[in-house]
C-alpha cells in the first residue's frame, strides 16, 4: 500500500491494538482516511476512542474467547500493546495472531517493539542486522512477540514491520516528560558509570507507525529514533536547564544500586546508539522534532 485511497476506494479497515497515548494520536493523523477500530476490553474507554473517530470493539488479548470476530474485520493492524508483566512469552500477541489468522484478511501489521531487545551494547552505535540480547524478562516477551509477527508474516504473506523504539517523551504524554524525575530529585550516574540512551517525540512515534502502515517493506525491522547521541545524565541536566529546574545529583554505580529501583537499575546498565538512517530512507520520514532541544523545547 503506497498511498492514501481516493475517495472512489473503499476506505480499508485499520485496527488499533493497544490504542492509549501513541494509539490516540495515530487517529488524530488518519481520522477520515480509514475505518479506524480500536480493541478495547473497557467499556470506560468507549467515549475516548469515538471521539478520536474510532469504532470501539471489545476484546480482551488474555481471552482468546474473546477475539473470535477479530480476523474478519481489518485489512491492517497496529499493534501497540505490551505482553504482560510476568513469563519469558507474549501470549497476548499469540491470541491475537490467532484470531487475525481465521479470517485470512490482513494485509499489514506494524509492531512497536522496543529497543531494550538488544540489551547493553557498551555504547556501540549499530543499526538493524544487530543480533537482540534481551537482559531483562519483559525484553525477552518482546523479542518472543516480535517472532511470532514475522512468523506469522512468512505464514500467511502479511507484510509484517517492527518498530524497535526507545525512551518515549512528550509534555502532552502522561509521565512523558523529564520533569517529572527532575522533580522528584531522582539521581544520575556519573559521568563515568553514566549510559548512552535514545529518544523519540511522541508525535514523531505517531507519525513513523503512520508512514510504516504504507511505505515498510515486509519482514522489515526499523529504529524508530531521533539523532540525538547524549548520555543519560546529560539528557536530564538539559532537560533541568530547559526547565528552569534544579539539575540531579550525580551518584556511583554502587550506592545507584542501593538507592533505586530495579526497573530503575536496569535502564541505567544498558548503553546504546541506535542508527536511525533506514526509518528515514525507507518510510520517508523527516522528523519534526529531530532532537531532544527541539522536543523538550515543544
Amino acid at each position: 500500500m503506497n498511498s492514501f485511497p481516493t475517495r472512489r476506494q473503499r476506505r480499508p479497515t485499520l485496527l488499533i491494538v493497544g490504542c492509549g497515548d501513541i494509539g490516540l494520536r495515530v487517529l488524530k493523523l488518519l481520522h477520515g482516511r480509514y475505518r479506524l477500530l480500536a480493541l478495547t476490553h473497557s467499556s470506560q474507554r468507549d467515549e475516548a476512542l469515538r471521539g478520536a473517530g474510532a469504532v470501539p470493539l471489545r476484546g480482551d488479548l488474555d481471552d482468546a474467547a474473546t477475539l473470535g470476530r477479530l480476523g474478519g474485520l481489518p485489512d491492517l493492524v497496529l499493534h501497540l500493546a505490551p505482553p504482560p508483566g510476568h513469563g519469558d512469552s507474549d501470549p497476548r500477541t499469540r491470541n491475537l495472531l490467532h484470531a487475525l489468522a481465521r479470517g485470512g484478511r490482513v494485509r499489514r501489521i506494524v509492531y512497536v517493539s522496543t529497543s531494550g531487545v538488544y540489551g547493553d551494547c557498551g555504547g556501540a552505535r549499530f543499526d538493524e542486522t544487530r543480533t537482540p540480547n534481551p537482559a531483562t524478562a519483559r525484553a525477552v516477551r518482546r523479542v518472543d512477540a516480535e517472532a511470532l509477527l514475522r512468523w506469522f508474516g512468512r505464514c500467511t504473506g502479511a507484510a509484517v514491520c517492527v518498530l524497535r523504539v526507545p525512551g518515549i517523551y512528550a509534555a502532552d504524554r502522561p509521565g512523558g516528560h523529564p520533569r517529572d524525575r527532575l522533580a522528584r530529585g531522582t539521581p544520575v550516574l556519573n559521568v563515568e558509570d553514566d549510559v548512552y540512551t535514545n529518544h523519540i517525540h511522541a508525535d514523531d512515534l505517531a507519525r513513523a507507525c503512520v508512514a510504516a502502515l504504507h511505505h515498510a517493506r515486509p519482514q522489515r525491522l526499523l529504529h524508530v529514533c531521533d539523532d540525538t547521541e547524549l548520555r543519560m545524565g546529560d539528557y536530564f541536566d538539559l532537560a533541568a536547564d530547559l526547565c528552569a529546574l534544579p539539575r540531579p545529583p550525580r551518584i556511583g554505580r554502587a550506592e545507584a544500586a542501593e538507592l533505586l529501583s530495579p526497573l530503575q537499575l536496569s535502564f541505567m546498565s544498558e548503553s546504546r546508539r541506535l542508527d536511525n538512517h533506514r526509518m528515514k530512507r525507507e518510510l520517508r520520514l523527516r522528523l519534526r522534532y529531530p532532537n531532544v532541544v527541539d522536543g523538550l523545547r515543544a
